[in-house]
């Protein structure tokens, strides 16, 4: 079984301010908002007295003007945009509590309506047999997808009398953090089929060397976090019916469509990945990436009640009778539900599609673009999500992670980062097109990293033992 090394543990108190780490204990009051006499309030406790809404509220506002702009951050797959009507409709809903059904009965039947357009845009036999869950984002929307197939294999080991210990789950090594937390917390097994240059995917061949009697699922991805590329899930399950016909072990698929989920039905809509193929069990997406909603809504959809086990699902009242639900959450916000329905209403397949392929359009050109430069490589292109990527094609004296630094001195947040284990020697650079990221923008960024290449061609690195400061970024 391939190895592989876990993602080093961040330091969970590292990213927080202390009292010692700062210049002042005490958040200054700008004198047009202070009440007489106040001129600051304590920075680490909380102050004696409350302050006038408006002051607050400025205190808060200046300090988040510090945080990078939102429509220029190239890292993340989390929607930063929606219409005017759409941010109506959020700030009229942020004191739903989804998990209220009995109180907020309309929201839940929206909630279901949801349910079955996805079980629909994913072809299940049965859009209205289906079950399924909205979650605070697709992460929890694996870790419940991932629960289901455990406990599904263990009914059936106890049914078949045998051993329930050391389950096993199944995907590559470049497969997105969330499920090296699964496999952690639910203790399972994880085994990562390795990418290489030859192999940039979770491949059939490789899925076949690990899986095993105590394999609960393989889990190829639709979006791969790394390049954007899609994992090829009609060959894996293929692979895995030629498997079950040899030794009559039926293994489960679940795809972690937490990109493709919204983009592959509108611009790929002939390829099989979804219900379409009767080894593929669940689907998680992510409602705040390419479902165009803001963050945090994740989707968990099932085939059918039977994939998952009756004792993982609750009875909750509702309307004078009761619904099946299913999540890790209890209290969590119902707005970001409704947004995914205004989005269904408002854009439709058409508008889905028109959304998904502009984003396209500008992935392409600018991948084309980048391409031509010369000192880079492309390694995906967003011919499948809206995501493409890249590296350097020679050596010099100056790294992507330099050209990262020089881009975000413009704004843009451009991450540089090693690929996994085995390929962990080549550093790629990713771009993500979303929904605001106009044609416009891309001009202005492409012009920036030429400015940018150009200027370390010139001067060499910004970090070496040569040049100990880092360089400004001139125009």
């Amino acid at each position: 079984m391939p190895g592989r090394t876990m993602s080093p543990r961040r330091d969970l108190m590292a990213t927080h301010q202390h009292p010692g780490q700062h210049p002042s204990n005490e958040v200054s009051i700008n004198p047009l908002y202070a009440r007489s006499g106040e001129t600051t309030v304590p920075r680490y406790r909380l102050p004696e007295r409350g302050l006038l809404p408006d002051t607050a509220y400025q205190i808060v506002h200046d300090e988040i003007a510090l945080d990078g702009n939102a429509r220029l951050n190239l890292a993340t797959f989390v929607g930063t945009w929606m219409e005017p009507e759409a941010q109506r409709l959020y700030a009229e809903t942020a004191d739903k509590n989804m998990i209220d059904k009995d109180e907020y009965p309309q929201t839940a039947s929206i909630e279901d309506r949801c349910i079955r357009i996805m079980a629909d845009l994913w072809h299940a036999p049965n859009p209205h047999q289906a079950l399924g869950v909205s979650t605070t984002g697709s992460s929890e929307a694996c870790m419940l997808g991932g629960l289901a197939l455990k406990r599904r294999w263990q009914k059936k080991q106890r049914e078949q009398g045998k051993s329930t210990e050391h389950p096993n789950i199944v995907f590559s090594s470049a497969v997105q953090v969330v499920w090296e937390k699964f496999a952690a917390y639910f203790e399972v097994e994880p085994r990562y089929v390795d990418v290489t240059p030859e192999r940039p995917h979770l491949t059939p061949d490789g899925v076949l060397e690990v899986v095993d009697e105590n394999t609960i699922a393989v889990v190829p991805v639709m979006g791969v976090t790394y390049t954007g590329i899609y994992e090829p899930v009609a060959d894996i399950c293929a692979a895995l019916d030629r498997y079950q016909e040899q030794t009559g072990i039926d293994i489960p698929v679940h795809v972690d469509a937490a990109s493709g989920g919204f983009v592959a039905p509108f611009l790929q809509p002939d390829l099989p990945w979804d219900f379409r193929l009767p080894r593929v069990q669940s689907i998680n997406t992510s409602g705040h990436k390419y479902g165009l909603v803001y963050p945090g809504l994740g989707w968990a959809i099932w085939r059918d009640r039977h994939a998952v086990p009756e004792e993982l699902v609750f009875q909750v009242s509702y309307l004078g009778g009761s619904m099946p639900t299913f999540g890790l959450n209890f209290s969590r916000p119902g707005a970001q539900v409704l947004l995914q329905y205004y989005n269904f209403l408002r854009l439709g397949r058409d508008g889905y599609y028109q959304v998904q392929k502009a984003c396209q359009e500008v992935a392409h050109f600018l991948s084309r673009e980048i391409q031509k430069m010369g000192p880079f490589e492309l390694l995906s292109d967003g011919s499948d999500i809206p995501v493409f990527a890249w590296k350097k094609t020679h050596d010099s004296n100056w790294t992507l992670h330099d050209l990262s630094h020089l881009l975000r001195e413009r704004g843009w947040q451009v991450p540089a980062y090693p690929l996994p284990q085995r390929m962990e020697d080549t550093t790629i650079m990713r771009v993500v097109v979303r929904n605001s990221f106009s044609m416009d923008l891309a001009h202005l960024l492409l012009d920036d990293i030429k400015r940018a290449v150009d200027q370390l061609d010139k001067d060499g690195a910004l970090f070496s033992s040569r040049r100990p400061h880092a360089k400004t970024f001139h125009h």
